[in-house]
């Protein structure tokens, strides 16, 4: 499963936020998180508009190990993917996401309705 930016966030911080069935499936299924979400996080963080509970790179990394998820490396061909998506998401980040989705055949955890737009199986 590839967990969505918030999805990854929402389980480190144990978030009521993160629903009941994708928190099952994240406890119950290998997960990967994106090379692109740790961007996201980068640029958020950067920007003021989200604060960690420590040094970003820190806590990414002791999370990602303390859950045992994987990394997920942004390919060539996950990057060519985004060129041949018929209804571009309006998010670049959203759209990478998609496109790894859909190369790996891996399951979507997010509460973004657009994802079902692209073919994907979502859980949230």
């Amino acid at each position: 499963m590839l967990l969505d930016t918030h999805a990854f966030l929402w389980w480190c911080e144990d978030s009521p936020e993160l629903s009941t069935k994708a928190r099952k499936a994240i406890k119950e299924n290998d997960c990967f998180v994106s090379f692109v979400s740790f961007w996201e996080i980068a640029i958020k963080v950067n920007l003021g508009k989200l604060r960690l509970p420590g040094i970003p790179d820190r806590y990414i990394a002791e999370q990602m190990s303390l859950n045992g998820f994987d990394q997920l490396e942004i390919s060539f061909r996950q990057i060519m993917r985004c060129a041949s998506l018929q209804r571009p998401h309006g998010d670049p980040i959203d759209r990478l996401l998609v496109a790894q989705a859909q190369e790996e055949k891996l399951v979507i955890v997010s509460r973004d309705p657009a994802f079902d737009a692209y073919g994907i199986k979502r859980i949230w």
